[in-house]
């Protein structure tokens, strides 16, 4: 299982924990949207969602229909125990390898 992850998957994977139990694609992109301004397809989002599924570092599960949605379930996901260590050992590095530049950034 490759555990190297890449910016968009870090981005869902950070998005899935910050929703908990409302994490599906539709949030998934509102919370991404919101929090960085990037915009980016749903096809993006699952594809994404469903590579992290098949290296194991996500759960999905189908949810009850509902009738907003006409009697249709929304599928859900959630951040599994190797997908929470993937992101840890991510954010690591990325402080690791920032740590000391902040005189190199220079001024925006």
């Amino acid at each position: 299982m490759d555990k190297n992850l890449g910016e968009l998957e870090q981005l869902v994977l950070f998005a899935l924990l910050r929703l908990g139990d409302d994490a599906y694609g539709v949030t998934v992109h509102q919370e991404i949207l919101e929090r960085t301004g990037r915009t980016m397809s749903f096809a993006t989002i699952y594809t994404t969602l469903s590579r992290l599924e098949s290296k194991g570092m996500v759960d999905s599960f189908v949810g009850d229909p509902t009738p907003e949605r006409g009697g249709r379930a929304k599928k859900h996901f959630a951040i599994s125990s190797n997908g929470k260590h993937a992101l840890q050992q991510s954010v690591r590095a990325l402080r690791s390898m920032s740590r000391g530049l902040d005189t190199k950034w220079g001024t925006p």
